[in-house]
């Protein structure tokens, strides 16, 4: 089995083109991993989620945990065969969902004790204990517990939340221990502080792990604020090693933040979006409940290799949206899938090629000129 590495192809700017190689195959960077949050990308196959250009998915913990169950995945032949994919799965570590969705949370040294928002069980979750259910799992990149603060947050609060999480990275480090063509990833936390990121920051890289995640700011704060905190830990960050940025986001926070040296993302937005009538495209966003796309004959970008995209006329896709079929947020959902693993590949072509800046402009460019309708 391959051993888990990275290697760094070209840069331009501060953007990295590079490889993720794991045991169970390679990851093109910069890339982003399609949510699988129960086991399933909504609304898409998993071969539409291949065949769109995805190398890796990601699962979540704590709902994977809360149902099925991880002992059942793990009988029932680990979360690769459950749900047929064959590719990398990068398993989070719960963290995040403890803190939006539990009604009832309650921290200490030993763990987090909470609530399940599914039939109000208590649970309670360890550093060690999150790393054996990613291990029944068994994910090829697994996250440390961390504790993750919604900001706005006081400095003692982000402070007291950073240095536990720092505490239960080593913690899950030696739970993880070395495992042949798999990887754990650390995470920085520390909100909207630049001194606790950096310290966080720091600290993680003298661990020398594997790979290093960007935590805590997909939490309602602004873009800028959240660049800020990437210009201070990515120079921070070994530049050998894998940098992930968690739940982010948009196609512009996506663009901008491999602009400062991101290498892996994730986010649900390209499928919610979806559901809810939403497309990304070349040029910009497109609200299908729009009545302007009523008698629209234009598909979606008949030049994405993607038959959602391509083979059905705006007219259609918004009459299946107001209409409420789930067939239209099948479609929607697939075309975001597919536009962002192609903006993806996009960024990869124009690192390689040094110009990285010009495309990134040409882009946004795009994007702010916007949807025009036609005459």
């Amino acid at each position: 089995m391959a051993e888990f590495g990275f290697t760094l192809h070209a840069t331009d700017g501060g953007a990295r083109r590079g490889t993720v190689t794991i045991g169970r195959g390679e990851i093109a960077t910069p890339a982003f991993m399609p949510v699988g949050t129960a086991g399933t990308v909504k609304g898409l196959y998993l071969d539409q989620v291949k065949d769109a250009g995805a190398d890796i998915i990601l699962g979540n913990t704590y709902h994977l945990m809360l149902r099925p169950g991880a002992e059942r995945i793990d009988r029932l032949g680990g979360l690769h065969r459950f749900i047929g994919w064959d590719g990398p799965i990068l398993t989070d570590s719960g963290g995040f969902q403890v803190m939006s969705l539990s009604a009832l949370r309650q921290m200490s040294e030993q763990g987090v004790t909470f609530k399940s928002h599914v039939d109000g069980a208590i649970h309670e979750m360890s550093p060690e204990r999150s790393i054996e259910i990613q291990g029944l799992l068994g994910s090829d990149i697994q996250m440390q517990l961390d504790e993750c603060v919604a900001l706005p947050a006081d400095t003692d609060t982000m402070k007291a939340a950073m240095e536990l999480s720092l505490r239960w990275a080593e913690r899950c480090q030696i739970a993880f221990g070395d495992q042949p063509g798999k990887a754990m990833f650390g995470i920085v936390q520390g909100g909207d502080d630049e001194n606790l990121r950096a310290q966080s920051a720091e600290a993680l890289k003298a661990m020398d792990l594997k790979g290093y995640s960007i935590g805590g700011l997909a939490v309602g704060e602004p873009q800028d604020v959240m660049l800020a905190m990437l210009d201070v830990v990515c120079p921070i960050l070994p530049a050998s090693k894998p940098r992930y940025l968690m739940g982010v986001g948009t196609p512009q926070d996506l663009l901008r933040s491999v602009a400062r040296g991101i290498d892996m993302f994730d986010c649900v937005m390209p499928t919610r979006s979806g559901r809810h009538g939403l497309a990304f495209t070349r040029q910009g966003r497109v609200n299908l409940k729009n009545a302007r796309h009523a008698e629209d004959h234009r598909p979606l970008d008949d030049e994405m290799d993607c038959p959602a995209s391509r083979d059905y006329s705006r007219a259609y896709l918004h009459h299946l949206i107001r209409s409420g079929e789930m067939l239209g947020m099948m479609l929607l959902s697939w075309h975001n899938t597919y536009y962002y693993q192609w903006l993806m590949g996009q960024m990869r072509q124009a690192i390689e090629q040094r110009r990285f800046a010009a495309f990134a402009a040409e882009t946004e460019a795009l994007w702010e000129a916007g949807d025009i309708a036609p005459l």
